[in-house]
């Protein structure tokens, strides 16, 4: 159940993302956006391990991507819609 998924445990400041020219307030905004909207969106009652993998997709995937400073709202929310509607293509081992 995801109010056991404490989502401050996944935030990121600018001083952990790395070089990014410049933006790195835009990355770490960027990623904590995409956290904050998983979050949000799966359901009350998904199981907190899944949530927690989930969860931990976020910086694997999107930390070295060139594009992340100018990813748009509607981007963010339609890359963690797929993923929660296809979890189980993410989630496996």
């Amino acid at each position: 159940m995801k109010e056991f998924v404490v989502i401050h445990d996944y935030l990121v400041s600018e001083s952990v993302v790395g070089d990014w020219e410049g933006q790195e307030e835009q990355v770490a905004e960027k990623i904590n956006e995409i956290y904050h909207t998983l979050y949000d969106l799966a359901e009350e009652d998904i199981v907190a391990d899944e949530l927690v993998r989930i969860l931990e997709l976020v910086w694997h995937v999107w930390i070295g991507q060139d594009v992340l400073p100018d990813l748009e709202s509607d981007d963010i929310y339609d890359w963690c819609r797929h993923v929660l509607e296809n979890r189980d293509q993410y989630l496996e081992d």
